[in-house]
């Protein structure tokens, strides 16, 4: 295996990119979960809809429509840049938000469907001893569905740091900003540079196994109740 500087900061860039995107999307995938548990409103099955389309849409079809949003000649891009200096094309931020959309149903649908399975008297019982429904959601709800959290955080970070898709559509192949490990195989691989593209894929194997590993196995104790 291969482990010079490019090598490692490619390897630090997908971690990095994946644990952006992780932390980003644990208070959204909260939020979302919680709604989509509870709320009746009208608008919730578009919501809904919505969230599961990253599972079903190519991610270059995302990848593309990012690009076009955010590449300066575009209104929202061209705002963005005049208005806060924020380049989103082609950039770290770039891929990180690409990455949250595209892993959203990742996050949000095992909490989701926790708060589903959660009896209606805990939160009535909470109620009842005066909690608000920020106190219930923090405190007796999200502790309740703790190691569906979990789930949601692993399988979050897993899916991240083998995203390729939406990363070289949005963020192209640029050493130390949009260059993560999987774009790293496709280019070494059409250089012809086998050896180094043969250490990236064994590191995002062993990765995925490892990770794969620990989600199977916490959702083995949810089934036996251990959990």
């Amino acid at each position: 295996m291969i482990f010079d500087i490019d090598f490692l900061q490619t390897i630090f860039l997908s971690i990095k990119l994946a644990t952006y995107t992780t932390l980003l999307l644990l208070p959204i995938g909260i939020a979302l979960g919680y709604f989509l548990a509870y709320s009746k409103h009208k608008a919730k099955i578009i919501i809904e809809t919505l969230i599961w389309m990253p599972l079903i849409l190519p991610p270059t079809v995302l990848g593309f429509y990012l690009l076009i949003c955010f590449s300066p000649n575009h209104f929202l891009g061209a705002f963005l840049q005049k208005h806060f200096q924020i380049k989103l094309a082609f950039s770290f931020w770039g891929i990180v938000l690409g990455s949250v959309i595209f892993s959203l149903p990742f996050m949000v649908n095992p909490i989701k469907n926790a708060l589903s399975t959660l009896p209606e008297n805990l939160k009535e019982a909470s109620y009842t001893l005066g909690k608000n429904k920020t106190s219930t959601l923090f405190f007796v709800l999200l502790p309740n569905i703790s190691p569906s959290i979990l789930l949601a955080i692993i399988t979050t970070f897993a899916h991240t740091i083998g995203e390729f898709g939406v990363v070289i559509m949005l963020g192209g192949d640029i050493p130390n900003v949009s260059r993560v490990a999987s774009i790293a195989i496709y280019t070494q691989t059409e250089m012809l540079n086998y050896q180094i593209a043969h250490s990236y894929a064994l590191i995002l194997s062993i990765t995925s196994f490892s990770l794969l590993f620990i989600v199977i196995y916490i959702n083995h104790k949810i089934q036996k109740g251990i959990l």
